[in-house]
């Protein structure tokens, strides 16, 4: 079993600067998906993949939205995930999900970096969320 836990979430004006954190803890040993979700305001039924990394090699793969922006970082010394994200919008406006599966075929993207491969219904375990709040 593996537990996710987030912080780092607060509000911030367009244009400032947040990092995320989570922690894992439980079956940390072996290699794994992990990425970070989030679901805006009035879209309770849709998460949106902000952007995935395997830990296994270190690839990194983000969503259309954030590229550029947002990095995505894991200390394994630490078993914490990490979200830079820089040059905040007020539609990066969400709670932040930290997730996690075994599957390497949960985080693949493309040679740009984008990620294509493995939505909400392919990870896991996930942590409680976390929000973030971008006001213009």
């Amino acid at each position: 079993q593996l537990l996710l836990v987030e912080s780092g979430g607060g509000s911030v004006q367009a244009g400032g600067s947040l990092r995320l954190s989570c922690v894992a803890s439980g079956y940390t040993s072996r290699s794994y998906s992990m990425a970070w979700f989030r679901q805006a305001p009035g879209k309770e039924r849709e998460r949106e993949g902000v952007a995935c990394i395997y830990t296994g090699a270190g690839v990194t793969y983000y969503g259309d939205s954030v590229k550029g922006r947002f990095t995505i970082s894991r200390d394994n010394a630490k078993n914490t995930l990490y979200l830079q994200m820089n040059s905040l919008k007020p539609e990066d406006t969400a709670v932040y999900y930290c997730a996690a599966d075994s599957d390497s075929g949960s985080c693949a993207g493309d040679s740009r970096g984008i990620w294509y491969h493995g939505g909400p219904s392919d990870y896991t375990h996930w942590g409680q969320g976390t929000q973030v709040t971008v006001s213009s």
